[in-house]
């Protein structure tokens, strides 16, 4: 199967119709650069913002432009890094799973309306289950599967060798496939909103 092919305007109006039946929240970026203007006008001043390792949000400008501090929002990733207390960092990281915003990407989507993302740690986890009120999920249109199942596959025939390639040449060693979660729906009683920007290029893998 071809995991890199950009998904069809029909294929991109069925993932939209079933995200919405599953009580996420999706729109349809056309550009990179459109989805890092909304994602500045979803977020606003002074919440707290904490994001996942993705080369997606590194090729949208996300994290250069969270880096460079003109957002006015409150990097709690920047505070837990600068933080050189050992026992102080790890409170940080506590709290920083309670941030107002999560940002990241999925490593799949099916047809259906289901996330699927990979974690070696699980620090992402948490935030995306449950503890972050308000998820921006950045997916390439180009991760849609026609079902759960094929979402799967594309994870581990195709995501995992990559991210394998991707870190043995970082540090000589294997990655860990060690957690996978799906986000099947969202309970409307939770009061939490999942943004689920499509964008009509190529990101990550």
């Amino acid at each position: 199967m071809d995991y890199t092919t950009l998904a069809s305007k029909e294929v991109i109006e069925k993932t939209v119709a079933s995200l919405t039946t599953n009580h996420f929240m999706p729109e349809v970026m056309a550009t990179k650069e459109a989805a890092l203007a909304h994602i500045k006008e979803i977020i606003p001043k002074g919440a707290s913002v904490m994001n996942g390792a993705s080369l997606t949000l590194q090729q949208i400008g996300f994290i250069d432009y969270l880096k460079d501090g003109s957002h006015g929002w409150n990097n709690l990733h920047a505070a837990i890094l600068a933080e050189t207390d050992a026992a102080k960092q790890s409170d940080l990281r506590k709290m920083g799973v309670i941030s107002d915003f999560y940002l990241g990407s999925v490593h799949a989507l099916s047809q259906t309306g289901e996330l699927v993302i990979a974690s070696n740690t699980g620090s992402q986890l948490p935030h995306l289950a449950y503890t972050s009120p308000n998820l921006i999920l950045v997916i390439s249109t180009e991760k849609i599967t026609p079902t759960l199942t094929d979402a799967i596959k594309r994870l581990e025939e195709h995501v995992i060798p990559l991210e394998n390639t991707r870190i043995q040449a970082l540090y000589k060693i294997d990655t860990t496939y060690a957690k996978t979660l799906i986000l099947h729906k969202e309970n409307p009683s939770l009061g939490r909103k999942v943004h689920v920007l499509l964008v009509e290029e190529k990101l990550g893998f």
